[in-house]
Order: C-alpha cells, then sequence, then structure tokens
C-alpha cells in the first residue's frame, strides 16, 4: 500500500481498535477510526477508504451488513474482518463477497500485516 491510502477500521471495542490503529500506523499508513458500522457509513470518509479493517459482530449493524451496503453503494475497498468467532460457513459466505480474509481474534499482528502489503494496488 502506498502511504497516500487510508486504513478505516471499524470496531466497537476501543482498546481493540487503537491496537489495529497503532499497528497500522507503525506501517505508515493513514487511519480512519470508527466505532460502529453505521458511523462508519455515515461518515464522508467513504470515498478515502482505501483498505477496511472491520469487526464481523457489533451492536447495530454488524460488520457484514455494513458490508454489503458499501457494496450496494458501489465501494469495494479491499476488507479484512476480524472475529472472535470464525467459522467456516462465515469464511466462505465472505469471500464469495470479495473479502481478502477472515482473522480471528485475539489479532496477530503478522496477519494484518500481510495482508495490508498484499491488498490489490501494493506497489
Amino acid at each position: 500500500m502506498q502511504a497516500t491510502q487510508i486504513v478505516s477500521i471499524v470496531e466497537d471495542d476501543e482498546e481493540v481498535r487503537l491496537a489495529i490503529a497503532s499497528l497500522v500506523r507503525s506501517l505508515r499508513l493513514q487511519t480512519n477510526l470508527f466505532s460502529s458500522a453505521e458511523e462508519f457509513l455515515q461518515s464522508a470518509r467513504l470515498r478515502d477508504t482505501s483498505f477496511l479493517i472491520s469487526d464481523v459482530r457489533m451492536p447495530g449493524m454488524s460488520g457484514t451488513e455494513m458490508h454489503d451496503q458499501l457494496l450496494k453503494l458501489g465501494y469495494a475497498p479491499p476488507t479484512v474482518f476480524i472475529t472472535a468467532f470464525p467459522t467456516v460457513a462465515l469464511q466462505t459466505k465472505l469471500q464469495t463477497k470479495g473479502v481478502l480474509a477472515i482473522l480471528p481474534k485475539p489479532i496477530d499482528a503478522t496477519a494484518i500485516s500481510h495482508w495490508l502489503k498484499l491488498a490489490p494496488g501494493t506497489p
């Protein structure tokens, strides 16, 4: 990813959100942080997002519902989901929608770094 690209992080757990943001910033990438899917969808940051990291389960709209909304709106940033409850069914469902990966919690910093570096548009 180029330094001008922005990673949006949607996670309801503040500690997890800040930890992911710290990791992303250590890779010299900019971040936008959101505590809910609704907050992200209502923001003016959709067009700025070149990579999305989102929790699957959140109060209100889930990460997968948010992803469906993004696709309906014509946005399809490379996406990595994180979840405490990974299942084969979830992985299959999301990969058919173009999601790069579903990573289990606790978050593995190496895995996040790997996907950020392999995202489409990587120099």
